[in-house]
C-alpha cells in the first residue's frame, strides 16, 4: 500500500553545508540534547497532542517553552563552547597530522585490534576445547569477528561500551578487551 500525508507546514531551516555535521557531532560529545537536558520528548509531545484539539508547531513550540523556557538556551550554550574548541582544534590539523591519523588507523590500530581478536578467539577456543577461526568478510559486515566451533564473536575494545551509537550492528556473543596498568591483554565475554 503507498499512501501520501501532508505534514503540517513547518519552519524550515536551510543550513550551510557541513555544518549540521558539525553541529551533530558538538552535541554527541556534549550531550546538550538528551532527555535530561532538554526533556523526555516521547513523553512530552503525547502530553502536549492531549493538552490541545489543534496541534500546531507553533502550540508545541508555546508549550514547550511556557515549561522549559531555558532548555534551549542552556543546550545551545553546551554545544556552542564545544564548536569553539572544535573550531580551535580544526586549526591545528593539517596534511602532515591527517596522514599520520590515516597511518594510525590503518597500520597501527588495524594490526593491534586484529591481533588481539586472534589471541582471544584462540583463548577462547583453547578453555572450550573447540576449533576458531576468523569471520569472513561476508560474516565480518554483520558484525560478526570470528567462531569458537558454531558461536559467533563480536570482540572490540572495551571503549565501545560507552559509545551512545555503534559505527555498526554486532551480533554473536560481545568480548569487550583493555589493557590493564600491567600491560595485560584482559577481556571478558558477555552472557
Amino acid at each position: 500500500m503507498k499512501k501520501k500525508i501532508s505534514p503540517d507546514a513547518r519552519r524550515s531551516v536551510t543550513f550551510p553545508k557541513y555544518t549540521t555535521q558539525l553541529m551533530n557531532l558538538a552535541n554527541q560529545t556534549v550531550k546538550g540534547t538528551i532527555p535530561k537536558m532538554v526533556g523526555q520528548m516521547s513523553e512530552l509531545y503525547p502530553e502536549y497532542r492531549r493538552s490541545t484539539e489543534e496541534p500546531s508547531v507553533e502550540g508545541w513550540e508555546k508549550w514547550y517553552l511556557e515549561r522549559n523556557p531555558d532548555t534551549i538556551d542552556r543546550a545551545t550554550d553546551k554545544i556552542c563552547h564545544h564548536i569553539d574548541r572544535l573550531r580551535e582544534a580544526i586549526g591545528l590539523i593539517d596534511r602532515d597530522m591527517i596522514r599520520n591519523w590515516v597511518e594510525d588507523l590503518v597500520i597501527f590500530k588495524t594490526y593491534q585490534g586484529l591481533y588481539y581478536q586472534q589471541l582471544i578467539l584462540e583463548e577462547i577456543a583453547a578453555e572450550r576445547g573447540e576449533p576458531w577461526r576468523l569471520a569472513t568478510p561476508e560474516e565480518e559486515a554483520q558484525g560478526v569477528d570470528g567462531y569458537v566451533g558454531d558461536q559467533a564473536y563480536s570482540v572490540k575494545p572495551s571503549t565501545y561500551k560507552s559509545m551512545d551509537r555503534l559505527p555498526e550492528t554486532l551480533h554473536g556473543k560481545m568480548v569487550f578487551y583493555r589493557k590493564n596498568a600491567a600491560g595485560e591483554l584482559v577481556f571478558e565475554v558477555e552472557e
